[in-house]
Formats: C-alpha cells, structure tokens, sequence
C-alpha cells in the first residue's frame, strides 16, 4: 500500500492542483490547453507545471477514475432508441 502523496512545499495549493490533475486525466486536454483555461481564471501555471503535477498526482488520481465494473443489481432504463438504415428511420 502507498503512502498518499503530500501537496506541501508547493507553490499551489490542493484546491488548485486537484482539479487540474483531474482535468488532465479525466478529459483529453492538453497540457497547454489546461494552462490557458487556468490563465482565463486568472492563474498563472506554465504547462511545465502542469505536466510535473500530472506526473507526481496523477497515478493516485487515475486510480480513482477507474471505473467500477457493472454490478448484477445496475438498472439501465432505455427510453427510445432511433436508428436510420439507407435513409428510413426505425424505431426500436
């Protein structure tokens, strides 16, 4: 089992790092795509930090976004289903 990382001695803290961390790994983003959408909030993160950060947080935060395997007891409601086959709509 590992130790959880720590955020100290970090310029930022967790409040920022977290999201961004996430953002990376949860969405296909850039590393400079994410470091525009933080400078629109008025933070000022080069994309080499983003890259470090996604580096040193990112095993313990895609561990998370693992997702869980369908269980027996999931419900799945489907309401309506439309599907065009050689330009005629069928409705199943």
């Amino acid at each position: 089992m590992t130790m959880p990382v720590s955020y100290k001695r970090h310029r930022f803290p967790r409040e920022i790092i977290a999201p961004v961390v996430w953002l990376y790994f949860r969405f296909p983003l850039s590393l400079r795509l994410i470091e525009e959408m933080l400078l629109e909030r008025g933070i000022v993160v080069s994309y080499e930090t983003v890259r470090r950060w996604a580096l040193k947080f990112g095993p313990d935060y895609a561990r998370g976004l693992k997702r869980k395997p369908p269980s027996r007891h999931d419900i799945w409601y489907l309401d309506e289903v439309v599907i065009q086959i050689a330009g005629k709509k069928h409705w199943l």
